[in-house]
């Protein structure tokens, strides 16, 4: 511990407010208040002199975090907690002395959140991905939450202070922190129901990912603000005269607008500003379930309903415990005027989400058991595991399985069951159970057939067809067929493969691999730089782990191109003339560089650089024929790749059935990528099939994967490769 004076320490507790805090704690928990000024004066003493970015002293931080727990109606341990969030990370408090001072539950709580930062290292040798390593701290995070949701609470409001005070990073780790938090933090904060958490952080995020964009709607908000409010008093002194009139006592407010919502939405359905804003919303909150629809009744009679616009989630709640009744009706002046309904009850819980369910008892945490039940896609996180070691593997998933919008739809029996938006029939077996997954040949969809790719929609009745013999097909597994959607799916399908023979896996991932390097355009020698890429010792236990779908293709791709970016020793035996500045010649100062036409490498490839007379260095691909029958070997040079900043023009050939507008779906799919495509051919043939050739430029192997991997799922193209040359 520090050895500051109490002259220091007050000074320092002066300084950063405390009073702000001690008085939302007086409002919450008066018997807390002794408890959480004696953490306050604890983690001032204990963080000392430590400054944040922005120069203060680094004990603000952590009264800002419990201000915000205390803002979300958080218990005192949690609170607390908050208080002390970072002292057995940043300082020399020890979890013994915390647990003296605390108890055991603050300790834990403390000790969770430290857990969250902390990152297994790599030696010195062997770097760590910084990619690699923020999935690996969110990764924790989210498992974290298996244990104790609380913890991840606190962290998120970590997070909004931090992104408050964002401004003080440099420009590159403000975009970072950004980018993330908009990708999982928000996305999280909403599927634990914590809005007065996701619109900050969406906002924040927003203002520094595209600052013109935050700043042009913001400014046009504070235009017509004055307007706004006119209308809605209009609206709600109407709404209130009626009520009064009905006996029913109601709280009638008008619905925020937050920036990054209403971006999202210009977004989404190509309006602009004025179509977006001019949409306006009120909330009505009353004391009883029965009154929420007495007055959707008078909302009907007053205003004309917009037809397909009524959402009742009060009897089906979403998975985030929020409920409401929505509606959307003509209003005044002929203006659209969204309206919510909901007690005091769903109120808090739409506010606090999962926050509002903590209860304590004799210092013991409750949890509610009703809540346990809806929110068990928590427990499933712990079943992937031992499933994914990968942890940016894990964050995809995490993303489209978790984060992605939600579908509800009902069993034979009408139990509801709840899917990421996407889901399939397959994905829907495997949420009831393993085997009827596994044995699964169809489906029907309110009473008629569709297929096993078929997207279910919200309120669709789902009955599974099963066999009595044999197991999933591989085909399930392939991304690009789109049979699953989830995570949950993925991993039952992978183990049932895994429990098959080794030798028929193994066989199977050797098939795959090829197939791939194919491709890709790469030689079939390499299977033992791929497996020791993805730190297998045997060949054999890599292509038994590709065979039953623990390796993707698309992964192989990725490791392909992370270790040439890294300059790993990849003895790959591996397609313009064009100057390139991103090509670093060994033990050589700038030289010009040339790309060579008859291989066309792009970064991932191995390469070797060729000495020309007067045109400086050609870059070759390490198994251009050229370059493996050259005779004059002296004038070969090692190179590598830089951080690629350029596009490379990659020849890819395309088969398919002959038919009007297949080059045209080609060419979109460039277009949807947003690449650029040089040239392009089309060859016809007596069996009725094409061969189209295009040339695309692209940055790097893994880019070349999900280009090619899109063309594979063209409609009628029969097979998709990279044309080797030379």
């Amino acid at each position: 511990m520090s050895a500051t004076t109490d002259l220091e320490v007050n000074a320092a507790v002066k300084e950063i407010d405390r009073d702000e805090l001690l008085g939302r704690v007086q409002a919450l928990h008066p018997d807390a208040v002794e408890q959480v000024t004696r953490a306050i004066d604890f983690a001032v003493n204990a963080h000392g002199d430590q400054l944040r970015a922005s120069g203060e002293s680094y004990a603000v931080h952590p009264l800002e975090v419990a201000t915000i727990l205390a803002d979300l109606h958080m218990e005192a341990p949690i609170i607390v907690a908050g208080v002390l969030h970072d002292v057995l990370e940043d300082t020399q408090v020890t979890p013994a002395e915390l647990r003296e001072e605390f108890g055991d539950m603050v300790a834990n709580l403390v000790e969770g959140v430290t857990k969250l930062r902390r990152v297994k290292r790599k030696s010195k040798v062997e770097t760590v991905d910084l990619d690699e390593e923020q999935a690996e701290n969110l990764r924790k995070m989210f498992l974290a939450m298996v244990d104790d949701i609380r913890v991840v609470i606190i962290k998120l409001a970590d997070r909004l202070h931090n992104m408050r005070t964002l401004q003080y990073l440099p420009e590159d780790k403000q975009q970072l922190k950004a980018r993330e938090t908009l990708d999982v933090y928000a996305p999280l904060a909403n599927r634990l129901g914590i809005w007065q958490l996701k619109w900050q952080l969406e906002d924040l995020s927003f203002r520094y990912l595209d600052p013109e964009s935050y700043h042009l709607i913001a400014n046009l908000l504070a235009e017509r603000r004055t307007e706004r409010g006119a209308y809605l008093e209009r609206v709600v002194s109407i709404l209130k005269n009626r009520l009064q009139k009905e006996g029913i006592q109601a709280r009638i407010t008008g619905r925020p607008k937050h920036l990054y919502s209403i971006y999202r939405k210009m977004q989404e359905k190509g309006r602009d500003f004025d179509q977006i804003y001019d949409v306006h919303g009120v909330r009505i909150i009353v004391r009883e379930v029965r009154e929420c629809y007495h007055v959707l009744g008078i909302v009907h009679t007053l205003w004309r309903p917009i037809p397909g616009e009524f959402d009742d989630y009060i009897a089906m709640p979403k998975d985030n415990l929020y409920q409401s009744l929505h509606t959307a009706v003509v209003g005044l002046d002929g203006r659209p005027l969204e309206v919510q309904i909901r007690t005091e009850e769903m109120h808090k819980i739409a506010e606090f989400g999962i926050a509002a369910h903590w209860r304590y008892k004799e210092g013991v945490a409750q949890r509610d058991e009703a809540l346990e039940s809806k929110i068990n896609w928590l427990r499933q996180a712990s079943d992937w595991r031992e499933d994914i070691e990968d942890a940016r593997q894990f964050m995809d998933s995490l993303v489209s399985d978790v984060f992605a919008e939600r579908v509800y739809v009902f069993t034979p029996r009408g139990d509801i069951v709840d899917l990421p938006k996407g889901a399939t029939p397959v994905d829907f077996a495997y949420q009831i159970h393993s085997e009827i997954g596994h044995h699964c040949r169809g489906a029907r969809v309110d009473g008629r057939l569709v297929s096993l790719d078929y997207q279910l929609r919200s309120g669709e009745q789902v009955e599974i067809i099963t066999a009595k013999q044999g197991g999933p097909s591989r085909d399930w597994l392939n991304p690009h067929l789109n049979y699953v959607a989830t995570q949950r799916a993925r991993q039952k399908i992978r183990h049932w493969f895994r429990q098959q023979q080794r030798e028929q896996n193994i066989a199977t991932g050797r098939e795959v691999l090829e197939r791939e390097l194919r491709r890709l355009g790469f030689d079939q020698e390499s299977h033992s730089e791929i497996a020791a890429l993805f730190k297998f010792s045997k060949v054999e236990d890599f292509l038994a782990a590709v065979g039953y779908g623990d390796i993707s293709p698309s992964q192989i791709a990725r490791k392909i191109d992370d270790a040439a970016t890294k300059s790993e020793t990849l003895k790959l035996k591996a397609i313009p003339e064009s100057a390139v500045s991103d090509i670093t010649v060994t033990g050589v100062g700038d030289l010009l560089t040339r790309l060579a036409a008859c291989c066309k490498p792009v970064p991932g490839d191995l390469i070797v650089g060729y000495i020309t007379r007067g045109k400086g260095i050609t870059v070759h691909r390490a198994d251009c024929s050229n370059v493996v029958n050259m005779r004059d070997t002296e004038r070969l040079i090692p190179v590598s790749w830089g951080k690629a900043q350029q596009a490379y023009p990659v020849e890819v050939h395309i088969e398919g059935f002959d038919r009007s507008g297949l080059l045209r779906d080609i060419a979109a799919v460039v277009a949807d990528l947003g690449l650029n495509m040089s040239s392009a051919s089309v060859a016809t043939h007596q069996d009725h099939t094409a061969t189209i050739v295009v040339t695309v430029g692209v940055k790097s192997v893994s880019q070349l994967s999900t280009l090619l991997n899109r063309f594979q799922s063209v409609h009628d193209v029969l097979e998709v490769r990279r044309e080797r040359m030379a």
